[in-house]
């Protein structure tokens, strides 16, 4: 009896992981053009870029530059259903003109969250500590 209970379960862990899967949301699934705007502060100039980020069942990845150059900048996290996203920044510091208080060498790595917001074909976002940045979102 014993057996049969294992396979019970297993199969019910089958099941279970293979419905999660396949209800995974897709509602904002593509390419999305990603803005990151930074104001002046402390001393650190302001700046802006853009660059192409895609959304996979919900999971929404970025990148500007090339990790583990200085300058680079890549976004991950999570759009819930109904438009939520909880995202991390990871990135290096590229020149020192833009890092406010100018103490910060070149090269050295940091990290934000934002808090994010989407809608169909757009999104925004907010540094939710440190230096006052916004994310726009644009579906490609």
């Amino acid at each position: 009896m014993n057996h049969f209970r294992q396979i019970g379960l297993l199969a019910l862990t089958i099941v279970t992981v293979s419905l999660s899967t396949a209800l995974a949301d897709t509602s904002f699934d593509g390419s999305w053009a990603t803005t990151v705007t930074c104001e002046n502060s402390r001393g650190g100039l302001g700046y802006s870029y853009q660059f192409l980020s895609t959304v996979k069942d919900g999971a929404f990845h970025g990148l500007h530059g090339t990790v583990g150059e200085p300058g680079y900048l890549k976004i991950d996290g999570k759009i819930e259903p109904d438009g939520t996203g909880k995202l991390y920044a990871r990135g290096m510091i590229g020149s020192r003109e833009y890092v406010p208080g100018r103490e910060i060498p070149r090269g050295t790595e940091y990290g934000y969250t934002i808090g994010a917001h989407f809608t169909g074909s757009s999104g925004t976002g907010k540094r939710l500590v440190g230096r006052p940045c916004t994310i726009e979102f644009a579906k490609q």
